[in-house]
This record gives structure tokens, sequence and C-alpha cells, in this order.
């Protein structure tokens, strides 16, 4: 019985997966993960009370993969700088995924404080990275440094996500790789050469 609902759980959450591909935060719904796992409406709720519990039990699944995701593009490369372009450019391919842009969008409209903790944490991880990385680069404040990358890397996903909803005039030949090249270029050289 126990792996039955393990097996439910698994399905309902690969539902979601899709429903978020697919539509975004308004597609996630009660009715659509019943109609896409061919559970009842009411046994949807046997396993997530609200679609926040649902956001929740991915991010705990999700965000670890996809932390673990950049931490191993990280550790593949030699040097501290091809590390630092690693942490850029794999964050900025991860927020290019739909799902992984709703996921974001409603944990932040929709979990609790201890969930956003927890996702903070797993986050922290990766800026750990960075700072070493800082650090084998002999930055004189590499704390400062990890939070102000932190900075350039959200800024990118924002241009990205502008450039992709046609939001910007005059940007539209800034392709998703420019992005991610003039990114890394602000991140390990400032802004003389970005």
């Amino acid at each position: 019985m126990a792996e039955h609902r393990q097996l439910q759980r698994a399905a309902l959450l690969d539902a979601a997966r899709t429903l978020l591909t697919e539509g975004g935060m308004e597609a996630l719904t009660f009715p659509a993960l019943a109609a896409r796992t061919s559970l009842a409406r009411s046994s949807v709720y046997e396993y997530f009370r609200s679609r926040a519990a649902v956001v929740e039990a991915l991010c705990e699944v999700d965000f670890p993969l996809w932390a673990a995701e950049i931490e191993a593009g990280m550790e593949s490369c030699d040097s501290a700088a091809d590390r630092i372009e690693a942490y850029v450019r794999g964050q900025l391919a991860l927020a290019a995924d739909p799902r992984h842009r709703a996921v974001v969008a409603i944990s932040a409209l929709e979990l609790d404080e201890a969930a956003r903790e927890r996702i903070r944490a797993t986050h922290g991880k990766l800026v750990g990275l960075v700072v070493r990385a800082l650090e084998d680069l002999g930055h004189a404040q590499p704390r400062l440094a990890a939070a102000l990358l932190q900075g350039v890397v959200e800024a990118a996903v924002r241009r990205a996500e502008q450039v992709a909803a046609g939001g910007r005039a005059g940007c539209a030949a800034e392709r998703p790789e420019l992005i991610a090249d003039a990114a890394v270029a602000m991140a390990l050289h400032g802004l003389d050469r970005a």
C-alpha cells in the first residue's frame, strides 16, 4: 500500500511538472492534476492539501537535483574562472526552463517561510561553491563578490525573460546565449570587458 501511494504521489508530481511546463502557474490546478493522473479530484487532496503543498513537494524533489546539476558542471571545471562561468551558465540554462520559472514564481508567492528557507539553504550550498572559486582567484571579499555575482545572474535572467516575452524595445537581437556571454564577461571581468 505504501509503495502504491508513493507511485501515485510521484505521478502527481510528474503531472504537476508537465502542467507547469505547458501552461505555467495558471495550469497547476487540482482538477488538472486529477485529469492528468486519472485520479478523482478528492484523491489529489489526500496527497496535497493545497497548490502550495504541491509546489513545496516539487521544490523538495527538484531543487536539490537542479543544484546538483549546476554543482556537477562546476566540479568538472579545471580552473576557478571556469567554475564561476559554469555557475552562471548553469543558472541561466535552468532559468530558461519554463517549469523552473513557474516553480520559482509560485514558490515566491505561495510557500511559507520555512519552505522558502529550505530552498535558500539548497541555493546557499551553490553559493558556497562560488565563494570557494572566488577565494581560489584571490578575491579579497569572496562572500560579497558572490552576492554581487548572484545579482548579475538574476539581472541576466530578467533580461532573458524580457527578450523572450518581447517586452523590451530594441533587444530582439539579444539571444539567450548572448545574454549568458555578457553575464559571464561581467562576472569574470567587470564592466571594462562586459
